[in-house]
Order: structure tokens, then sequence, then C-alpha cells
């Protein structure tokens, strides 16, 4: 069996996204999610928050830069990467979200929101399913129900 790796969560920014560049000119975008979660402690339900560096490579991350405020509230989907390195002979490691898809879902209050992101490195915007037409039926009867028109006849059942 193959290995998983792979994380969704939606939460808030802890602090406006940083937009930096490698030396062969790649855009790296980096933030900072807090995600709450609810435990009992004794009686009382207390929200304890969560915090998770994310980055993201490349064109959606120069995209989506300048709408990743802090308080936003965000969707992110990827994969955890452990970072490791020696620092005063101590051995440290990190581990951060490459995000591949990064969704806005609102402002800090929850107004806005809307874009939709991807890591494979186009933006796009997320637009509303489409409407489903209704036309009636001719029958002649006044009471017959409208029938969609949006389903294939070549059901085999």
């Amino acid at each position: 069996m193959a290995d998983i790796n792979h994380v969704v969560l939606v939460g808030r920014l802890t602090r406006d996204a940083e937009l930096k560049y490698t030396n062969s000119g790649m855009a790296v975008c980096k933030f900072a999610v807090a995600v709450n979660r609810r435990k009992k402690d004794g009686d009382a339900w207390v929200e304890e928050a969560n915090f998770f560096d994310v980055v993201l490579w490349g064109k959606s991350g120069e995209a989506i830069n300048q709408y990743l405020t802090k308080g936003k509230q965000v969707g992110v989907e990827g994969e955890l990467r452990q970072d490791r390195w020696e620092q005063e002979g101590q051995n440290r490691s990190k581990v951060e979200i490459f995000a591949s898809n990064v969704q806005l879902l609102g402002g800090p209050s929850g107004a806005g929101g809307g874009g939709n992101y991807n890591g494979g490195g186009s933006a796009e915007r997320s637009s509303p399913a489409p409407r489903r037409t209704e036309t009636p039926r001719p029958s002649g009867k006044a009471n017959d129900a409208p029938v969609s028109d949006d389903f294939n006849d070549d059901i085999p059942f």
C-alpha cells in the first residue's frame, strides 16, 4: 500500500503573507494559519488554537499574496514536509504545509472571498455552479411538475 500525505484545513491567517524570491527567480509565498479546535475542559467546552506554517510556490503564490492578510479565512490543501537542519550543534526540524491549493473564504468578519489558487501555477476564480434549466412537460395537465433537461438519457438501469 502506498503512503498518503494529504492535508486539508480551514483557518485564519495569523499575519500578512510574505512573498520572496529564490536566487533562480522562483516566487515563494509563506504564511501561517490558525485553526481552532474545541475540547472539553471540565464541564465547559473551550477553543484551542493550532498554528500551521504554509508555503505556496510559483505564480500561484505571486497571484494570491496580496489577498493573504491577517485575519483572512482561507482553505488550504497540500502535503506535509519536514525541513531538517543543524544549528549550534543541535539537530532541528520544522514541519510545513506545502500548499497545492489555497482558497480565499472570507475576510476577518467572514465577508468577501471567492478566489481559488492552485499550486500548479495557475490562478483561477471560482464560479458558481451552473443553474439547472427546468422546462415544462407538454402533457396537457395543469399540475405537472417541470422536468429537468440536464441529464443523460443513456442511463443503463
